[in-house]
């Protein structure tokens, strides 16, 4: 059994607003995806790091990468949709991967992944039948907006918390569990677990924190290069 990750880095991050894919905005100096391989790179327990590219991604080959040639093999198979990036990386490490083997989906876009908060999944998901992803219980109210927002979006109703998780990644399950619910969720899946939840199974929700956000926004960048800091010092 070997662990390998996969980083789906294929989308243009159009919420952010900008030229730039969003995986290659500059974040403490060196691209935000080099942070989220880096935590990757640094658990030895993890094999080999794929990424998923655009087949016409132009910027990849901009960047130096020295010191993780080992560690990293990219990948031009990405998709429209990240289930079918995620799905066309799946089938094309299939000769290097066992179905047997652990595949963790990390976000290019989550740059601030602790490494005590990494091995914790790989302790807790590899222990478990069906594998697991990182998950922060919700701690605000959560408002439902009104259908009809003709006069400005409104809260219709106050949606209960009790139970409710807010989903992270990476998400670690089995290579072949995980090609066999992808394959039958289709395309419009948000996340892993979505897809194997689809299969009757239930992931085990390994608790994390709010350190290991994703970047979405522009603001998001500032925060995430605080954290990165803090996480550095």
């Amino acid at each position: 059994m070997s662990f390998y990750a996969l980083i789906p880095a294929a989308g243009s991050g159009s919420r952010m607003g900008g030229a730039i894919e969003k995986q290659y905005l500059d974040l403490n100096s060196v691209p935000m995806i080099a942070h989220a391989m880096m935590v990757l790179a640094r658990e030895p327990r993890i094999a080999r790091i794929f990424v998923v590219l655009s087949p016409t991604d132009k910027r990849w080959n901009n960047y130096a990468w020295q010191g993780w040639e080992e560690r990293i093999e990219v990948l031009r198979c990405g998709g429209a949709t990240r289930a079918e990036t995620v799905l066309n990386g799946l089938d094309a490490i299939s000769q290097v991967c066992a179905a047997d083997d652990w595949v963790l989906v990390h976000d290019a876009a989550r740059p601030c992944l602790p490494d005590e908060m990494l091995a914790k999944l790989l302790d807790e998901a590899a222990a478990d039948p069906v594998g697991g992803l990182l998950a922060v219980p919700v701690a605000d109210t959560l408002k439902r907006a009104a259908a009809d927002p003709a006069s400005g979006t409104r809260a219709e109703a106050t949606v209960p918390r009790a139970g409710l998780w807010q989903a992270q990644t990476p998400q670690m399950f089995r290579h072949g569990t995980l090609v066999q619910a992808l394959r039958a969720a289709g395309s419009d899946m948000t996340d892993e677990a979505s897809a194997i939840e689809q299969l009757g199974l239930q992931p085990r929700l390994v608790e994390s924190d709010s350190r290991n956000l994703k970047v979405t926004y522009p603001q998001d960048l500032e925060l995430a290069g605080l954290i990165l800091r803090k996480l550095h010092e």
